[in-house]
């Protein structure tokens, strides 16, 4: 049986100072960070990935950091599974205050050149397994008449990205997702549907994806420490009326800007840099990486920001969007 909190406008953390987080991608990147954040508040916990020897030890940090911590394996691309944890965090402490879909997965390589199974995986992860996700979470949101639904998208959820078609796709459809029940929760004042947006972060999912590109996959930098996102979660807790979206990185404005205003210029430019990017990158195997089986990684960071000199290359890119911006403001203008 779910315990109603008071109905007045308030942070998770007002209502609840030991909120029940459910977070789904809990091993690694993003999520463990997000898990640790919340353990330091005393949050209960309930950690969720395929591996359960990788949930073991996240559970075992959460525990040495203030939170409780219960490691379920669930594979999200499933509703029965993803309905069956919800039960269980239910079971386990009562109720749930914040559900985080932060679960997440990649294919890179030229659209006919990657699996059509491999595509459909993307889609089935990063799409489908937030809306079962959200499915469970406001199933019992709306009983309880509270609760914080997060949903980790990306800045690909407005800008597409060349050779990451499925995963473009799966960012847009969750986009659409998030802005299609906030109109349907608007009439419920403690329950809360919030977007995340960074652009790239440093986390192990680059070295975790498919790659069918044949190069080795180097992202550009300034990249976003996972930390920080897990913080910008945390902060959504904090809040009474938390925003409905909150972006991270520094490409995020001005790369939404480009693609609303010179959508044709942006992709030239983007396609151009990619290709520059993998005619440099040194040979890699084609790989399905974590697509059909979990990692076994449980590390927050990729390694990435330890390449500072790939930071030209997003000055360059933001420059190239920049003249792709101001090149089509000027042709309005004559």
């Amino acid at each position: 049986m779910t315990t109603a909190l008071p109905a007045s406008p308030s942070s998770v953390f007002a209502s609840s100072p030991n909120p029940v987080v459910v977070i789904t991608g809990a091993s690694s990147g993003i999520g463990h960070a997000t898990a640790l954040a919340f353990a330091r508040r005393g949050a209960r916990l309930v950690l969720a990935a395929r591996n359960p020897d990788t949930l073991a030890p996240v559970a075992l940090a959460c525990r040495a950091e203030g939170g409780q911590a219960l490691g379920i394996p669930t594979d999200v691309t499933g509703a029965d599974a993803v309905q069956a944890l919800a039960d269980k965090a239910v079971r386990h402490f009562g109720r749930i205050d914040v559900w985080i879909n932060g679960v997440g997965v990649g294919a890179v390589g030229r659209f006919d050149d990657v699996p059509l199974a491999a595509h459909r995986r993307v889609i089935e992860s990063n799409l489908l397994g937030h809306v079962h996700g959200a499915h469970a979470a406001l199933t019992r949101f709306r009983a309880q008449g509270h609760g914080l639904l997060v949903n980790l998208i990306s800045l690909g959820g407005w800008v597409p990205a060349p050779y990451a078609a499925a995963y473009t796709a799966s960012k847009f459809g969750l986009r659409g997702l998030s802005e299609s029940l906030r109109a349907e929760v608007v009439d419920l004042p403690q329950v809360h549907v919030c977007d995340v947006a960074p652009t790239f972060v440093d986390s192990p999912g680059l070295s975790h994806g498919a790659n069918y590109t044949g190069r080795r996959i180097r992202p550009p930098l300034p990249m976003v420490d996972p930390r920080a996102v897990a913080q910008a979660i945390v902060d959504l807790a904090d809040a009474a009326q938390p925003r409905a979206v909150t972006w991270l990185g520094l490409g995020a404005m001005p790369g939404r800007v480009a693609h609303a205003l010179a959508p044709q210029g942006t992709a030239r430019a983007m396609r151009w840099f990619s290709d520059l990017g993998l005619r440099r990158a040194a040979p890699a195997p084609l790989t399905q990486g974590n697509l059909f089986a979990p990692s076994h990684q449980t590390s927050i960071d990729g390694g990435h920001r330890q390449r500072m000199a790939g930071s030209a290359t997003v000055v360059a890119v933001l420059g190239v969007v920049g003249l792709a911006v101001g090149w089509w403001w000027g042709r309005g203008r004559r």
